[in-house]
This record gives C-alpha cells, structure tokens and sequence, in this order.
C-alpha cells in the first residue's frame, strides 16, 4: 500500500529541487521532515508541505501507521516554462524563463519483520 501527493505548477526550476528530493529519498518520514527542515534551499519548504500532505493522506485515506512510514519515491518533473521578454540594449529583447515543477511524493510503510 503506497500514499501519494502531488504539486503541480510550483515556481521552482526542476534542477534545484531535484538537489532537495534527493537528500530525502529512502529516508523515515520523521527524519525527512526534519532535513527539509533545516535545509537552507527555497524549495525545501514546498517538498515539505507535500511531503506532509501525502503523510495526510496516508493516515486518512489508507489508514497507515505515520511511524512506519517512509519516503519510497520523490520525483520531480518539468513542468511548463513561462516565457517573458525583457528589454536590453539597443531595441533588443532576451527572453527569460521561468521554469516549473511538478513535485511527486510516494509514502510506503516498512515491512515489519
């Protein structure tokens, strides 16, 4: 039995939440609250409100046990790019993008043995 939660649209680029979901994977529910935490990145808080979110759905809808959970799969895929123009030197234009994610977190709990 697996929880899941999903955000999608955050104005976060994929490459710099990728580095935060990777220090997460694979760890206990509770220790990865706590490195996202004390994580100095911006999109740090938003993987843990979807973590916390899955954690939701996993007790509530699936009657889990929250001490046995842990983080089985966090992925983070592109989500689409907003396009602006902004205006340089002589009567040209840069385009800059501002890219976006869909943040994917999948809660299992541990086989107890």
């Amino acid at each position: 039995m697996e929880a899941r939660a999903v955000a999608r649209y955050m104005r976060i680029s994929p490459f710099k939440a990728r580095q935060v979901a990777d220090l997460v994977r694979g760890k206990d529910i509770n220790e990865a609250i706590g490195i996202l935490r004390y994580t100095n990145k911006r999109s740090a808080p938003v993987i843990g409100k979807v973590l916390k979110s899955a954690m939701a759905n996993a007790e509530h809808n699936y009657d889990m046990d929250t001490e046995e959970l842990y983080v089985s799969e966090i992925y983070i895929d592109e989500g689409p790019t907003i396009k602006r123009m902004r205006p340089r030197a002589y009567g040209r234009a840069d385009i800059r993008r501002h890219r976006t994610s869909h943040i994917t977190v999948v809660l299992s709990e541990r086989e107890v043995k």
